[in-house]
């Protein structure tokens, strides 16, 4: 590939606050957006070279070969674009489905994507032809996307709004569908790979759960260890732990304090 962003990338990514902001009468504003309930993905398309990164730059691309077919098909022959990898079972999106598809087995990865199909939710664009786009702002970022990005299945372009009523609507509506909450975008902002320079406002619940492990952060050394993200379970009705997520947003003190703690 030799396309103005190469891969790998990370994105770039958000912090959450407790409600959604509003911007003052002096700044560009926010644009407010559905947040979905998948997994992070970046796609990479140079002509038929195409490829699928991860929020943790991980290579996806052989286990959606439906998605990288759509995105031959549909996308700008020379593209970057930042979204959402989803799985949609009547009107919900089902996160499960898209677990079942990391595995070894490429006959089993094949047999899902015809019977579960994935589909991208486009929120984002990194480059355009010869164009990089990361210095320039999320208005004129997210107007290339639109003409980048037509809609047709399986390649969606995600809902936005300037509107904070609306926003406040979508927040209270959409979780029945199993989205996550909702993320604001400095409309003025330019695209800052691996920092969290959007904000987020997610649904929020407890539930007592199972730690069944963890994995180390990728900034984890001997001398100084870190934890990356906790495995968590529920016991199902037959007493069968079942694995229902991860818990992997901590400060780096809380990332030091919990490796102990577990040990």
């Amino acid at each position: 590939m030799t396309l103005p962003v190469q891969p790998p990338v990370e994105p770039m990514l958000a912090k959450s606050v407790a409600t959604l902001p509003q911007a003052d009468a002096t700044a560009a504003g926010y644009a407010y957006e559905p947040k979905w309930d998948g997994f992070r993905c970046l796609i990479f398309r140079d002509g038929d070279d195409v490829e699928l990164g991860s929020r943790n730059t991980k290579p996806l691309t052989r286990y959606f070969p439906e998605v990288v077919d759509a995105a031959r098909e549909l996308l700008p022959s020379r593209c970057v674009l930042d979204g959402e990898l989803i799985v949609v079972q009547g009107d919900r999106l089902e996160f499960e489905r898209l677990l079942e598809r990391i595995h070894p087995a490429d006959s089993r990865v094949r047999m899902l994507a015809e019977t579960t199909p994935a589909a991208f939710v486009a929120f984002d664009l990194l480059a355009l032809g010869d164009d990089s786009y990361l210095d320039r702002s999320f208005d004129e970022r997210r107007a290339a996307l639109e003409q980048a990005v037509s809609g047709a299945e399986p390649m969606h372009l995600t809902p936005l709004t300037t509107d904070l009523a609306v926003a406040r609507e979508w927040f209270d509506q959409f979780e029945g569908a199993g989205l996550d909450g909702v993320i604001a975008k400095d409309r003025a902002a330019s695209y800052s790979p691996g920092a969290r320079t959007m904000l987020k406002v997610k649904h929020t619940r407890t539930a007592d759960v199972v730690v069944a492990g963890y994995r180390l952060h990728k900034t984890s050394t001997a001398e100084e260890p870190k934890l990356g993200s906790l495995l968590l379970g529920l016991y199902d009705a037959d007493g069968h732990l079942q694995h229902v997520g991860v818990s992997a947003a901590f400060s780096a003190a809380r990332r030091a304090a919990l490796v102990a703690e577990l040990h």
